[in-house]
């Protein structure tokens, strides 16, 4: 599948009112910093504030090309001399499970998911630490207090949630901070107990997203960027087929 990746827009709103009427969107190239992904490289990026008015039909144009939310911000890499960062989604609409992945649905048939409004709870970020600890001890994430990660969940102009994974008991096990799209969903940022690997979490949330997109007769589902020489990533490519923006288009990646 070939499709070309959308320019940034300024589409009418509501009103009626289009890009000729309303103020031009403004978008600000940050200062490089060392990456956080690739040793001895440095990163770049374009960011632009997301506005209340026309969010929704601004972001559901931006992701198409590439780009990711933070709070209210929208960014895409502009490395200077690298573009090892593609932005990747599972074509859900053409997604057929594999056996590993069955097994790992059946091994959490008991698991209780439900999708909340972006509110954080005291519950989520006791997870969210724990998580972090376990995997990420040494990232710029990892100093959040409970204030930094009620912004993470709750500053948001779109229609955002966050799906949770309780065991029968009530356990809250695994979040997902999801972003509703046009086409889909995208998955901001997603995070899990540590002590329970034999679920395989990570990708349980992943195929209940596909299956929710699906259900809901959506075509993708969002999951960042994806650098082929980074180790932590690579576990999007077993999510097949994966799209990914090169040379202006989403087309299917191979590996």
């Amino acid at each position: 599948m070939r499709e070309e990746a959308k320019k940034t827009s300024q589409p009418g709103d509501a009103a009626g009112n289009t890009e000729e009427n309303q103020p031009p969107h403004c978008f600000y190239v940050m200062a490089e910093m060392p990456c956080p992904y690739l040793p001895g490289r440095w990163e770049r990026k374009v960011i632009a504030e997301l506005p209340v008015r026309r969010s929704r039909q601004l972001y559901d144009s931006l992701i198409l090309g590439g780009f990711r939310r933070s709070h209210r911000y929208v960014y895409r890499p502009a490395c200077s001399d690298c573009e090892a960062c593609i932005p990747v989604r599972v074509a859900a609409d053409r997604f057929i499970e594999k056996p590993w992945q069955r097994r790992v649905l059946r091994r959490n048939t008991d698991l209780i998911v439900t999708q909340r409004p972006a509110v954080a709870t005291d519950e989520q970020y006791r997870l969210f630490k724990a998580y972090l600890s376990d995997r990420h001890d040494d990232g710029e994430m990892s100093g959040m207090s409970f204030a930094d990660y009620r912004a993470m969940i709750e500053e948001t102009n779109i229609d955002t949630c966050v799906v949770e994974f309780r065991t029968p008991d009530g356990a809250l096990i695994a979040a997902c901070l999801a972003d509703w799209v046009q086409d889909g969903v995208s998955a901001v940022y997603s995070f899990f107990a540590p002590d329970q690997a034999r679920r395989s979490l990570g990708s349980l949330m992943i195929l209940e997203l596909i299956k929710d997109v699906r259900q809901r007769g959506k075509s993708h589902v969002y999951l960042g960027y994806w650098i082929a020489e980074s180790s932590k990533m690579k576990y999007k490519t077993r999510f097949e087929p994966l799209e990914g923006i090169k040379d202006g288009y989403w087309s299917d990646l191979t590996f």
